[in-house]
C-alpha cells in the first residue's frame, strides 16, 4: 500500500499489467501497477501513450485512463479496439498480467478542473465514456455528494460499459443521475430507457438544468459534432462545453481543436427556391424551411414541428441548410438529400422539392 514517503510513478519505469478484466463485448480494461510501488499522479481524464512491442516493431498509441486518481496505487486503460486497430488487437491477444510495457505520461488538456465542485452533464457514446467513467469516479470517490448527470449512449444495452459500475455509484449517492440511451434492444431483454437517436428532448428530459452545467463530451466525431448543433441551437454558452475525440488527444493548448460550427445568425440573408411551385422567398438564416414556405403560401404537410414525426420530409436539390432533428430523419435519407423543413434553416441559396 502507498506511504506517505511513497514515491510518484515517473515515465522511466515501465508499468506492469496486474488484471485484465472484460467488460462487455469486445471491450477489456487493462489494469496496471508500477513494480516499484509508485503512486500516479494525473487528471481524470487524462492519458497515457503506451509504448507496445508489436511484431513488427514498437509502436506507440495514446489510451484515455479510466480508473480515478483518487485511488492512486494503480492505472487502468479501457480499449475496444476498431477492425484496423493493429495495437489493439495486439493488446486484446497478447496483453497478460505480468508483462511490462513502456509508458509515457499521463497528458492531456481533457479533464476536471483540481477543485471540481461544479455542476457537471458528462454526455458519451460507445467508447468515449472510458474518460467520463474516471471524471464521474472521481467525483463520487472524493467523499461528497456530487452534482452530475451522466448520460451513455450505445448501440445496444450489452455494449454499455461500465454500466454495473456506474449504476452502483449511482445507487450511492444521491447526486448522480444516471441516463442510458440505446439504439436497439438486446432480443430476448427488458430494456424500459431511451431508445433513438440522443437528442434535444431527450437532453431536456434527463438534465432540465443543462444551462447550469459544465458540459464534457466524448465519442465518434459525428456524434460530439451533433451535441454541439443542438447545444449551440438551445442557447447554450459554449465556453463551458469540452470534448475529446477517438483520435490523438491534445496535449498543449495549440492543438485543441476550434469549432467551426454553422450558427444560423438572424441578422444573415438567405433565399428559399421551392421548385416545383415556382416561387422564391428572401429570408433570415434563423428562419426555417417550413415558415417560409408557410410565409410564400405554400402548405408541406407538418406534425410535431420538433423534428420527431418526419411528416415535413422534402428533397432539398442544392444548397446547404442547418438542420438539428429529434430522429425525425434517417442517415439515409439525409444522405439522399432529404430534409425536415420544420427544423432546417437555410444557409445562403438553398432551393427544396417543393
Amino acid at each position: 500500500m502507498p506511504r506517505a514517503d511513497t514515491p510518484v510513478w515517473q515515465d522511466s519505469e515501465p508499468l506492469e499489467c496486474v488484471a485484465v478484466v472484460p467488460e462487455t463485448p469486445g471491450v477489456r480494461t487493462f489494469v496496471f501497477r508500477p513494480p516499484s510501488g509508485a503512486t500516479f499522479v494525473y487528471r481524470a481524464g487524462q492519458f497515457l501513450t503506451l509504448d507496445l512491442p508489436l511484431p513488427g516493431g514498437n509502436v506507440q498509441r495514446t489510451y484515455t485512463i479510466s480508473s480515478s486518481p483518487v485511488v492512486n496505487a494503480y492505472v487502468s486503460i479501457t480499449i475496444k479496439p476498431g477492425p484496423d486497430s493493429v495495437a489493439g488487437r495486439w493488446m486484446m491477444e497478447n496483453l497478460q498480467p505480468g508483462m511490462r510495457i513502456k509508458a509515457y505520461g499521463p497528458s492531456g488538456l481533457f479533464h476536471l478542473p483540481p477543485q471540481p465542485d461544479g455542476k457537471y452533464l458528462f454526455i458519451s457514446a460507445g467508447s468515449g465514456v472510458t474518460p467520463m467513467m474516471s471524471m464521474a469516479a472521481t467525483l463520487f470517490e472524493r467523499g461528497e455528494d456530487p452534482d452530475m448527470t451522466f448520460i451513455q449512449c450505445a448501440h445496444r444495452p450489452a455494449e454499455l460499459i461500465f454500466r454495473r459500475k456506474l449504476e452502483y455509484m449511482a445507487s450511492r449517492v444521491r447526486g448522480l443521475k444516471l441516463h442510458f440511451v440505446v439504439s436497439v434492444e438486446d432480443p430476448y431483454e427488458v430494456w424500459t430507457g431511451y431508445r433513438g437517436r440522443f437528442n434535444q428532448l431527450m437532453l431536456g428530459l434527463m438534465a432540465p438544468d443543462y444551462l447550469e452545467r459544465d458540459v464534457y463530451c466524448c465519442g465518434p466525431d459525428s456524434f460530439m459534432q451533433s451535441v454541439r448543433d443542438m447545444l449551440n441551437a438551445l442557447g447554450f454558452d459554449m465556453s463551458r462545453y469540452h470534448q475529446e475525440s477517438f483520435h490523438a488527444p491534445a496535449e498543449t493548448k495549440a492543438e485543441l481543436t476550434e469549432f467551426d460550427d454553422v450558427i444560423p445568425q438572424e441578422d444573415v440573408g438567405a433565399e428559399m427556391i421551392f421548385a416545383a411551385s415556382g416561387l422564391s422567398a428572401r429570408c433570415s438564416q434563423t428562419d426555417t424551411v417550413l415558415n417560409v414556405a408557410r410565409g410564400a403560401g405554400l402548405n408541406i404537410p407538418s406534425g410535431c414541428q420538433f423534428g420527431i414525426c418526419g411528416t415535413c420530409k422534402i428533397r432539398k436539390i442544392s444548397g446547404e441548410v442547418h438542420m438539428v432533428h429529434n430522429g425525425g430523419i434517417s442517415e439515409d435519407d439525409v444522405t439522399e438529400g432529404y430534409i425536415l423543413a420544420c427544423c432546417s434553416h437555410p444557409i445562403g441559396k438553398v432551393e427544396v422539392e417543393a
